[in-house]
């Protein structure tokens, strides 16, 4: 049984590059059907907060990863960890040492100094004919874990292919901290064993992690994962992706008006691909997803690429849904819906022309209230004999027996002839005069929608 985990720091925003490693990890559980596991890894006391771990929940929420089993919180597993820490110290596999901060800050700027690699000397490591000093009194001691000092960890990455890392290079990692609070490296290594984690997909920055973590595991006799490490994800200068510069909270994503599934979409093409295929849906992704087609290679976040996918998912959207996401920005510009066409008439309307939800909104403003025309349309298409065209036109409009975009349209033609104009000199005036705005969809179908009393008494304003 497939069993994968996706497992964040509540010390930030959910950013979209662990969202996705969630959605390679929940894509590789679902198609083999398997579990995907929930964790939130708040060991790191002082920076976490309950306010991070709810953004995590309702990211997740947003974008649509349901989870099978969790969320499974660490520090509600702080007995299990002390009890596989005695057992490593018990078999040998983890000591007591009792270096201070100052002693060990000291080791390594002389370290430094000689131009070595900075790292703990394991003067108190117990060996075979060692003699270790007795321990002084007022130091609480961390616990190491013993590393072993020869040797190589090596595995094939389902994603970069075979790594090793010679154990020479790698330290007597601390697992508790003088308070006895266990350390990532080890309470990850003792989730993944207790929750039978089959396969550990996670970001390429973890992959100096992985050598210690198997070490522990192989000193428990705990089965070995299956490890794939995802590669980077670059802003489009190349440059990992950071607040100050990039958008990359999931919550700024949904504020700036991208569907979730469209989110899911570019995600899954960031580092992965179906041959040229680019628009698709969850289900689709989970049918074609391995992991043998994941590039071990940095993607870099492309801005036009995904708001042309956005725009894509808007379009196929349904627009009963489209109304529950428009309406509250409509409100929150101060509009109301209720004595205006149906919104969901409206979208079908206007959504094949916008790539976010927000422009969206835009578009729908002029059908409920009419926008305040800017002085350069009303100078190019309200001017001279044109108020007095408009006034004529609006009498043909009243006169009409049936109010529809057939009837409207069927007006222009003839009314053109007999003005002696073009078309646009008719519905250039008309979008401004009616909507406020020369940028409209067909604008018989618009003032079909807007309705016959209501476009009556504009063009009379």
């Amino acid at each position: 049984m497939i069993r994968t985990r996706f497992a964040p720091s509540p010390t930030g925003y959910l950013h979209i590059g662990g969202v996705r490693t969630a959605l390679f990890s929940w894509a590789f559980a679902k198609k083999h059907g398997g579990t995907f596991v929930l964790r939130i890894e708040d060991t790191d006391l002082e920076r976490s907060t309950p306010e991070s771990v709810k953004a995590i929940l309702d990211g997740m929420h947003w974008v649509g990863l349901d989870y099978d089993e969790g969320p499974f919180y660490q520090t509600h597993r702080f007995e299990r960890y002390e009890e596989v820490i005695q057992k490593l110290l018990a078999s040998g596999h983890a000591y007591h040492c009792y270096m201070s901060r100052e002693e060990l800050d000291t080791l390594r700027a002389e370290q430094e100094e000689r131009g070595e690699k900075p790292r703990y000397d394991r003067r108190w490591r117990p060996e075979a004919g060692k003699v270790l000093p007795a321990p002084p009194a007022d130091v609480k001691p961390v616990v190491r874990f013993k590393t072993p000092l020869d040797g190589v960890v090596a595995w094939d990455d389902a994603v970069k292919g075979r790594i090793e890392f010679a154990n020479e290079e790698l330290d007597d990692l601390i697992i508790a901290r003088p308070d006895g609070s266990p350390t990532y490296n080890f309470c990850v290594v003792v989730d993944d064993w207790d929750m039978q984690i089959t396969h550990v997909i996670r970001g390429d920055d973890h992959v100096n992690n992985t050598p210690r973590q198997i070490n522990i595991l192989k000193a428990l006799n705990a089965p070995l994962p299956i490890y794939g490490h995802l590669p980077m994800i670059l802003n489009e200068n190349g440059q990992k992706m950071s607040k100050r510069r990039d958008a990359v909270s999931v919550v700024d994503y949904a504020e700036r008006g991208i569907l979730p599934e469209a989110l899911l979409n570019y995600l899954a093409r960031l580092g992965w691909g179906h041959g040229d295929d680019e628009l698709f849906d969850m289900a689709q992704f989970v049918e074609w997803f391995t992991l043998e087609a994941v590039s071990p290679s940095a993607s870099r976040f492309n801005h036009e690429k995904f708001m042309w996918l956005n725009a894509q998912h808007i379009k196929l959207a349904d627009n009963t849904r489209l109304a529950t996401l428009v309406a509250p920005r409509l409100a929150a510009s101060g509009i109301t819906l209720e004595e205006g066409p149906a919104l969901t008439e409206v979208l079908a309307l206007v959504k094949e022309r916008v790539q976010d939800l927000n422009t969206l909104a835009d578009e729908c403003h002029y059908f409920y209230q009419k926008l305040t025309p800017t002085d350069a349309d009303v100078e190019k298409h309200l001017s001279g004999d044109t108020p007095a065209r408009m006034a004529r036109f609006a009498t043909r409009l009243a006169a009409l027996s049936e109010w529809n975009a057939a009837s409207i349209h069927g007006l222009f033609k003839p009314f053109c002839a007999d003005e002696g104009i073009k078309m646009g000199q008719l519905g250039m005036p008309l979008r401004v005069l009616v909507c406020g705005t020369a940028q409209t969809p067909s604008v018989d179908a618009v003032l079909a929608l807007i309705g016959r009393d209501e476009v009556l008494r504009r063009m009379a304003a």
